[in-house]
């Protein structure tokens, strides 16, 4: 078992165990275990089963390469808890579905859930496709109004946009250098993109 399967799973047996469900972490390590897709994929349809059953399952397949994980990640890619999101964001970027990029775009740059966008926007700089750069710097242009909360999400747009170097980003990058908890990244960030 690989290191990110062991800490997934590490993680969803205490919340299997802390549902107080007869069987949780047994049920939860045989998941783990499991060789079978169909098992997994039934794990994603079945009524009733738990969260922490629908990300390991959801987890493996995506890893695996099989593309029914698809929506269960795009959803878990949005959630409230951190550590989920990163979970279904390492499983996107190697499930090689081509509707991946649109997804965490939209993801990324809705405003409603904004506080939920740093994976998404991650996730868009390690896909490096079409749809990244525009939603990075629509996502980074609204961070730059004044007291925007979602400094993370603002960073993490700044430095993926330098990774990503392309030349699209240099006016919204040249707004971050008046923000000064962006100032230093956005420095970075124009360093790395080729002038023409």
């Amino acid at each position: 078992m690989d290191e990110e399967l062991r800490s997934l799973t590490e993680r969803l047996r205490r919340e299997a165990a802390a549902s107080g469900v007869p069987g949780a972490s047994e049920a939860c390590d045989r998941l783990a275990a499991t060789d079978g897709t169909e098992d997994l994929a039934r794990v994603l349809t079945a009524p009733g089963q738990p969260l922490w059953a629908r990300e390991l399952a959801a987890f493996r397949l995506g890893t695996a390469g099989d593309r029914r994980a698809f929506e269960a990640l795009v959803l878990l890619l949005n959630h409230r808890d951190p550590p989920r999101c990163a979970s279904a964001a390492r499983a996107l970027a190697r499930l090689r579905d081509p509707r991946t990029a649109r997804a965490a775009a939209a993801l990324a740059t809705n405003e409603l859930r904004v506080a939920y966008a740093l994976q998404p926007v991650r996730l868009l700089v390690e896909l490096r496709a079409p749809e990244s750069v525009p939603a990075l710097i629509t996502t980074l242009r609204r961070r730059l109004t004044p007291h925007d909360p979602y400094h993370r999400v603002a960073l993490a747009c700044v430095e993926g946009l330098g990774a990503l170097a392309d030349d699209r980003a240099v006016p919204v990058l040249t707004e971050a250098l008046a923000h000064p908890a962006l100032a230093q990244a956005a420095v970075h960030a124009l360093a790395r993109i080729p002038h023409r």
